[in-house]
């Protein structure tokens, strides 16, 4: 394609997560210095959240290519749509044991004496789950006790979660009260501003192999306006935009090549892009609340139809209470008239 072109050794950007392309802005070089402290200072918990895109996954990748040390043993989970027998096995392979003709309590069994053995050896265990605002309640309460592992002095597993935003909601409801308390550290990753946007492409054109600048000064304020700063987007529009050099024999781009990028995309400015976002999800909002009043008027209109249907039975208990109430009048006369005759 275009590396030729430009005099590029590899693609500058790719979207998979390569962690020698990793820019470390502010906002990313914290996140991860969250996560070396979870591990390094044997913490329980770290809670990493941000939007789709914004690079996550790729810290991770940075995190667990510097912790490559026979004291350390990880176990990553990056398919999250499992439930609790399935988290277990999934940690259990990672830390490459054998757990599939296991029950739950053979697992947990399994996986508490795999902890224990090797923290006695003087070894780092550590838990980095990607995706995590897929979890259920349970499973996260699965990894809360897990968690619940520790000495006098330190924990014996090391818990990342890393997620997009609504893993936030999840901690925050009331079923998790109590694995929130053991949170150590939270952060949200936020996107890029507008001269970090610069600096990340820069950034990606020089690990590529290019030493002057491809995209003229003039075309970064129109990348952040349809991109809003999002790495991922980020990467999309400009490999779309040297693709569209290339083809045009431009020796680099210009406002005009990245305007022809954005259509060729057919995107809409961040900002637009944003508000649909935040509309739907006000739908879905509204959406879940109407249902959960549709679910409670069924409830009730449920009850209202036991009521009815016991109104017979009801009536006919009346009447023999009565019938009762009467014998029992013509008894008490009945002993007062002998009390009298005696």
């Amino acid at each position: 394609m275009y590396l030729e072109h430009f005099k590029l050794r590899e693609f500058p950007f790719r979207l998979t997560p390569d962690t020698e392309f990793l820019f470390m802005s502010p906002a990313h070089a914290r996140a991860k210095a969250y996560m070396d402290y979870t591990v390094w200072n044997r913490e329980g918990f770290v809670v990493v959240t941000g939007e789709i895109g914004c690079g996550k996954t790729t810290l991770i990748q940075k995190l667990i290519s510097e912790l490559d040390d026979e004291n350390v043993l990880v176990a990553k989970v990056f398919q999250t749509q499992l439930d609790e027998v399935e988290l277990l096995q999934a940690m259990l392979v990672e830390f490459g044991l054998n757990p599939f003709n296991a029950k739950k309590v053979e697992l947990i069994d399994m996986l508490n004496t795999f902890l224990i053995e090797n923290f006695l050896k003087c070894k780092q265990l550590v838990l980095i789950v990607d995706d995590a605002h897929n979890l259920t309640f349970k499973v996260l309460e699965e990894i809360r006790m897990l968690s619940g592992l520790e000495t006098q002095k330190e924990k014996i597993l090391h818990v990342i979660l890393v997620g997009q935003p609504p893993l936030n909601q999840l901690l925050e409801s009331p079923e998790m009260e109590q694995l929130l308390q053991r949170v150590r550290l939270r952060f949200h990753l936020k996107s890029l501003s507008q001269d970090e946007t610069a600096d990340y492409i820069s950034h990606r054109l020089k690990v590529a192999g290019v030493g002057g600048e491809l995209f003229a000064a003039n075309t970064i304020s129109l990348v952040y306006k349809y991109t809003g700063g999002v790495p991922r987007m980020i990467n999309t529009l400009c490999d779309t935009a040297l693709t569209c050099a290339y083809a045009d024999r431009a020796e680099r781009v210009t406002d005009a090549v990245l305007k022809e990028a954005v259509e060729e995309l057919q995107w809409p400015l961040y900002a637009d892009r944003a508000g649909a976002k935040s509309a739907k999800n006000a739908r879905g909002s509204n959406g879940a609340a109407s249902a959960e009043q549709a679910r409670t008027l069924a409830n009730v209109s449920a009850r209202l139809n036991q009521l009815d249907s016991l109104t017979p039975a009801v009536t006919k208990m009346s009447d023999r209470m009565a019938s009762i109430e009467s014998i029992l009048r013509d008894i008490a006369k009945a002993l007062q008239s002998r009390s009298g005759d005696k």
